[in-house]
């Protein structure tokens, strides 16, 4: 395959590694864990893998290691990063006798289940690394959680001798991983399971995990899109920009974002919830902002969005869980199925609480239909299909023109619309995200190596140099608990939410009022790989904050 210039330049770049992972390991074990909620559920659904220690890598006298082989995942939605993560792991294996074998489940959980997958070779690693996408060996979100695919999952496993499958992804894709890690345990088939934390919406971190791969390197390649807008956006001075971003279960791509562009609003939707706000409140606060720069002359702007604001929003939130509930079959888990779009909405009407059927009739009627019509298979709103940031400015007009006619607004207002979602998916990983993900597929190798199964590989202490990060793993039972999942309760790793006590959203909200009638933009520009380690080697803000550094 053909390359650019900047691709044969990155195949070169060697990612750095912890010092306790360049040789020989031996793992240093913490206390006994718990997990995060329902500590006597989620202990009698895994009596097998609940209540591991915490575990740190530290350099040891070299030993000998037998061959192993490994098969690897990739789960749910890409990530910058991805690939680094199977390369690290691929030459940890090798690392611990190099007739070891990594092989790839094709396309997902489902390569697992269906028996299709690929080996590994150096050559076929080699043309992958520090590349962005999952195009190695595709990703799919088939769900890991019924017993025939498990022991279809087994069957592959000893055709091949696999003795540990790692699976990369997100919360949902790790809690299945528990499950198939306490599934093999209780059967005693002698299977270790091993989890990696992606997602660029940067919900699944903890104590443990500081962030979750591929978020330092989404969040950068939106950066430099929003600084590319506001650029522009203050150039032509007539234009307010709305930028939808990804984030449907929190608001951390939002947050950091704006930490980096410095735009005029940008809403987190943790803090509407916590603050019992309604879509009016918002749109009040949208339209304050353009009103109050106006004044000034500067009828210009942005606003960041995070895609899941609607289901934040207290008085929709409670809307769309009667939605999931009434339009979810009990008896299947399934969407229900209807005749027609018109049935589905008198099915709606009917069974809907006179309360939330007040809030539903008062959006939109295009909202309305969305949120009655538009379902995963599972019987869920699906929120990310809804346009938020096309609402929002359409209200904002509606809000202005009132003013207008009250005296209260003098201006113009215009505006422009974006959602960047897939633009950051796949992006070639940063220096940090190289690195990271590389140490997390390695280390992976060594707990695989110190017979540990239903772990997390995690590295820590990122804002140090590289050669400072301390390896290690977490229980993944240690961080789940029960919710309420398609009409069902259901153990799943708890998401992590923007902590509105946190640095991060702490130093935004001490900044915000300055940047609303400022035009104090900051333009990040591309993304960085070769010169200074200020410019290329630097993590979040989000992070730099949280570790106060």
């Amino acid at each position: 395959m053909e390359k650019s210039a900047l691709q044969i330049a990155r195949a070169a770049y060697q990612p750095k590694l912890p010092t306790a992972l360049q040789g020989a390991v031996k793992a240093v074990e913490g206390a006994a864990t718990q997990s995060v909620g329902n500590q006597e559920e989620i202990k009698a659904l895994f009596p097998n893998t609940y209540g591991l220690p915490v575990v740190e890598f530290q350099s040891a006298e070299s030993e000998n290691h037998d061959p192993i082989n490994v098969g690897i995942i990739l789960s749910g939605g890409q990530a910058p990063g991805g690939h680094n993560v199977i390369s690290g792991l691929y030459d940890g294996v090798k690392s611990l006798n190099k007739n070891s074998k990594l092989y790839g489940f094709l396309m997902g959980p489902g390569g697992l289940v269906d028996h299709k997958y690929v080996e590994f070779t150096d050559a076929f690693i080699d043309e992958y690394r520090n590349t962005g996408g999952f195009d190695i060996i595709g990703s799919g979100r088939t769900k890991l959680e019924k017993e025939e695919q498990f022991e279809s999952g087994i069957q592959i496993l000893r055709e091949l001798g696999i003795q540990a499958l790692v699976i990369i992804g997100g919360d949902d894709s790790n809690t299945n991983a528990c499950v198939l890690a306490e599934y093999y345990a209780a059967k005693q088939y002698g299977v270790q399971v091993i989890g990696c934390p992606k997602t660029i919406d940067g919900d699944l971190k903890n104590e443990q995990i500081e962030t979750s791969f591929g978020f330092d390197t989404a969040c950068k390649t939106y950066s430099e899109l929003i600084g590319n807008i506001q650029r522009d956006c203050n150039s032509a001075r007539k234009y307010w920009h709305f930028i939808k971003l990804m984030g449907r279960s929190a608001s951390h791509i939002a947050l950091e974002c704006a930490l980096q562009t410095q735009p005029n609003v940008c809403l987190i939707s943790e803090e509407i919830e916590a603050k019992q706000q309604s879509l009016d409140d918002v749109v009040t606060y949208i339209a304050q902002a353009v009103a109050m720069r106006a004044a000034d002359g500067n009828n210009f702007g942005t606003v960041l969005i995070p895609e899941g604001l609607i289901e934040f929003i207290p008085a929709i939130k409670k809307l769309i869980s009667q939605l999931n509930e009434i339009l979810t079959d009990p008896a299947t888990g399934e969407a229900r199925e209807f005749e027609s779009a018109d049935a589905q909405i008198a099915f709606v009407k009917n069974n809907t609480s006179a309360d939330n059927l007040a809030v539903l009739e008062s959006l939109p009627a295009d909202v309305a239909r969305q949120l009655c019509l538009d379902r995963d298979p599972h019987g869920n709103v699906q929120v990310s299909l809804i346009e938020t940031e096309k609402l929002l400015s359409r209200m904002v007009a509606d809000k202005l023109d009132q003013w207008k006619q009250e005296g209260k607004f003098v201006g113009k207002f215009a505006a422009q619309h974006h959602f960047f979602g897939y633009e950051g998916r796949c992006a070639a990983p940063s220096n940090y995200d190289a690195d990271y993900c590389y140490s997390l597929g390695f280390n992976a190798s060594r707990l695989i190596a110190t017979g540990k199964t239903g772990y997390m590989s995690i590295i820590k202490n990122t804002t140090a140099p590289a050669a400072e990060w301390i390896a290690g793993g977490v229980p993944i039972t240690m961080m789940m608990n029960i919710e309420r999942r398609n009409g069902a309760n259901k153990p799943v790793i708890r998401k992590a939410l923007v902590e509105l006590d946190g640095a991060p959203f702490k130093f935004f909200a001490g900044k915000r009022d300055e940047w609303a009638r400022q035009t104090a933009y900051i333009y990040p520009g591309p993304i960085q790989y070769f010169g200074p380690t200020e410019v290329c080697d630097q993590c979040t803000r989000t992070l730099a904050l949280e570790q106060a550094k």
